[in-house]
């Protein structure tokens, strides 16, 4: 008696996420970047078929070194570190000469060449950790997507609030120089685009932290989020909603705790 063989195969469930379909619009990486300020759904569709995130960092980190370079030219860098340490409340219990000892150190070309990089560095650490959270929120979804596309949308979201901020930021910085002190406790630029405005940022950082989550930057950010997540992961929009608003308030407790330890504000 012979028996017949019915090949197994696997449960829909467990199908890889699909990253090309015939009805996906194509784009270059040029048109990508100009497309996601004004059609971020349709730049969406075509990142899921063909994701890409490296120009898009790359063009963020140079922004950043691009206006920390603006800044050292405008305002002496030693006396933005002497400004930093000499307003720092850890530094309140100081002697004079520890506080000396601690602006020649900060002034040497070691922390000079961090002060630099430092800002760069962190945007392809922000990059890969926030990517790794964003799919990780959607598996929690019951949805998937490639870790490649993950990037997507974290550099295609980021992209535009930076662009916008930078540019903010330049302007500022010819129009209406900051002094040193403001300089050197500007730790996310000189605009400030959020409800921070409403407190002393120096007698209340924690507060102003707090505040600083309501900002209009971070808000368009997250828009985009939310978009490229429905069409990437084919999230609906309660969901992707969920998934950025939940790691924009994990993201604001972390800074309140740093905030409330280092005694300064991280918004």
């Amino acid at each position: 008696m012979s028996e017949s063989y019915t090949p197994m195969t696997p449960p829909p469930s467990y199908a890889p996420p699909t990253t090309s379909g015939p009805d996906a619009p194509e784009m270059s990486t040029p048109e990508t970047l100009a497309n996601i300020f004004f059609e971020p759904g349709r730049t969406f569709e075509a990142l899921r078929a063909r994701p890409r995130f490296v120009v898009a960092t790359l063009l963020t980190a140079t922004m950043f070194l691009l206006f920390t370079v603006l800044v050292f030219q405008k305002i002496n860098y030693n006396d933005m570190v002497r400004a930093a340490i000499e307003s720092s409340p850890q530094t309140a219990q100081m002697t004079d000469e520890q506080k000396e000892r601690a602006i020649e150190m900060q002034s040497g070309p070691i922390f000079k060449t961090l002060a630099y990089a430092g800002p760069v560095i962190s945007i392809f650490l922000v990059l890969a950790v926030g990517a790794g959270i964003y799919l990780l929120g959607t598996m929690a979804m019951g949805k998937a997507m490639t870790y490649q596309q993950a990037l997507a949308v974290w550099a295609y979201s980021s992209f535009p609030p930076v662009v916008l901020m930078m540019l903010a930021n330049i302007i500022i910085l010819f129009v209406n120089p900051p002094d040193v002190s403001e300089a050197a406790t500007a730790t996310r630029g000189l605009v400030h685009a959020n409800l921070s405005l409403l407190v002393n940022r120096t007698e209340q950082p924690v507060l102003a932290t707090l505040l600083g989550t309501f900002d209009l930057f971070k808000i368009y950010g997250l828009f985009l989020a939310a978009i490229g997540l429905q069409k990437i992961a084919r999230l609906s929009a309660g969901a992707a909603w969920t998934v950025v608003i939940v790691i924009t308030l994990i993201g604001a407790l972390v800074a309140v705790i740093f905030a409330a330890v280092m005694g300064q504000p991280m918004a």
